[in-house]
């Protein structure tokens, strides 16, 4: 890049360095720590769910996806508005009404559990959001550091993976939820207008307008179906509607939110903005990258890229001119970042709320135990992401651990009228340890289904036979008893 991209470059990350600084002394408990003290209004908490659940693993995948599925990935994004939306209807209000039911706030989702079922069900679900968010970090990380080493060669993955993380390892440990939801909201606004307002235009004229570009894309890219496959629809449905469930990152925001109301409007924000609006954004993006490397206008070598989600950046990099790609880039790195810090708050938001026990914390050691944890936590991420190549992989890997662990006690909670204890912890051991098994051990599973599909499927089956075997144990022994 250019000195001037450059510049725009090392000035956002000090902005944003800077903010954490700003919260650094303002965070006076655990509360303002993990969850902003509660007060936070729908617009800021709104602009920060969208930017954390798309973020970078998704604005570099979108365009993955768009470079070999045309206008049909946009749906990918469609599951999340469906999952926004319909958990602000469902979990939003049972959420307030059992905080209201347990008398304090919450700060966790693994508290949530615990209030539903018992202690040992919430440390389960904390190590199982401290794992999954572990990972989900890392896709992050492994997004930006893909941009940079388009946008700045000579630095290469691995030294812009340390550079990345450790600034956004620095401002989450010094500012909290605070800097977390007011970065991500100007990181959302950078993302979106830079890439709708200056990326999309710029390159639709570099390439010819619709008389240049359209002779290099197929009716099936253009075709929002063409190549939609039903096992495209369940994998992502089954992967992403639930985390709309069981996201610690979401849950911090429902608690962060002054009041039920101002939570749901804040979801509805957040999911108009995914579907259409990103959803479309990055995917044209990856079909403008797409027509780019046909036309030469992009130089690769042998014509071809073996990876799609190098095509965006390389677009980047090679049409947008001085001072716009500064921008542009920033505003990729925006999207990073707000998704890694809200990850990096999740984990060790889990570790401290729902694993140090209390008598080993107190206003003096709270903050400082929680940045320590970020710090631990950011530093494996950066760790991880080394020994990974895709980011969208990567990505639903975490989700997918999450899903399958997490996803059926919450469901079960929210609608049957007795629960236990001992279907919630079968569900989520089982439901984990199959998802991750299938995996890491690479089988090729039937139908092109994720191993997300199977291990959901086998936590519900267990929970089932688990809730139905003590239910009817119990009616023989204590017909009132009430677990």
């Amino acid at each position: 890049m250019n000195w001037i991209d450059t510049i725009i470059f090392i000035v956002y990350f000090i902005v944003m360095l800077g903010v954490g600084f700003f919260f650094s002394n303002k965070n006076k408990d655990e509360k303002d720590y993990f969850v902003g003290g509660g007060k936070m209004k729908s617009g800021h908490v709104g602009l920060s769910v969208v930017a954390t659940d798309v973020g970078g693993g998704f604005s570099i995948g979108l365009g993955g996806v768009g470079f070999t599925m045309g206008l049909s990935g946009s749906w990918l994004l469609f599951t999340g508005l469906i999952g926004a939306w319909v958990s602000a209807v469902i979990l939003i209000p049972l959420v307030y009404k059992w905080q209201a039911q347990h008398g304090k706030h919450f700060l966790t989702m693994a508290q949530v559990f615990g209030f539903l079922y018992n202690r040992k069900v919430a440390v389960v679900a904390a190590i199982i959001c401290i794992i999954g968010y572990t990972g989900f970090t890392s896709s992050q990380f492994l997004a930006g550091a893909k941009l940079t080493s388009v946008t700045f060669p000579s630095m290469g993955i691995d030294n812009m993976l340390i550079i990345m993380g450790g600034i956004a390892v620095a401002y989450t440990m010094l500012g909290g939820m605070k800097a977390v939801i007011y970065t991500d909201m100007i990181q959302w606004i950078i993302l979106l207008a830079g890439l709708m307002l200056v990326a999309v235009p710029l390159t639709w004229v570099a390439l010819g307008g619709y008389e240049g570009i359209i002779p290099y894309l197929s009716a099936d890219m253009l075709s929002l179906t063409a190549n939609l496959e039903w096992q495209h629809i369940v994998n992502w449905s089954v992967t992403i509607i639930p985390i709309w469930f069981v996201g610690m990152t979401l849950y911090q925001r429902i608690f962060a939110c002054e009041n039920q109301k101002e939570a749901q409007k804040a979801w509805y924000i957040a999911g108009i903005l995914e579907w259409p609006f990103m959803a479309f954004t990055g995917v044209l993006l990856g079909m403008l990258a797409n027509v780019a490397i046909q036309q030469g206008v992009v130089p690769v070598e042998g014509g071809a890229i073996t990876d799609s989600e190098m095509g965006m950046p390389l677009l980047i990099q090679s049409i947008l001119p001085t001072g716009l790609t500064g921008v542009v880039v920033a505003a990729y790195f925006s999207a990073v970042l707000s998704t890694a810090d809200s990850c990096l708050m999740a984990a060790s938001g889990s570790f401290v709320g729902d694993l140090i026990p209390e008598s080993k914390k107190n206003e003096k050691t709270i903050v400082r135990f929680s940045q320590i944890a970020t710090l631990i936590f950011g530093v494996f991420a950066i760790w991880l992401a080394f020994s990974m190549e895709n980011v969208l992989s990567l990505m639903l890997y975490a989700y997918a651990f999450m899903v399958s662990g997490l996803f059926t006690p919450i469901i079960a909670a929210m609608f049957l009228k007795r629960v236990y204890s001992e279907a919630a912890l079968a569900a989520m051991i089982v439901g984990g340890t199959v998802t991750i098994t299938l995996i890491i051990s690479g089988v090729d599973l039937p139908y092109q289904l994720d191993a997300n599909v199977f291990g959901l499927s086998s936590s519900a089956i267990i929970y089932a036979l688990v809730h139905w075997t003590l239910s009817a144990r119990s009616r023989q022994l204590m017909p009132d008893r009430v677990n």
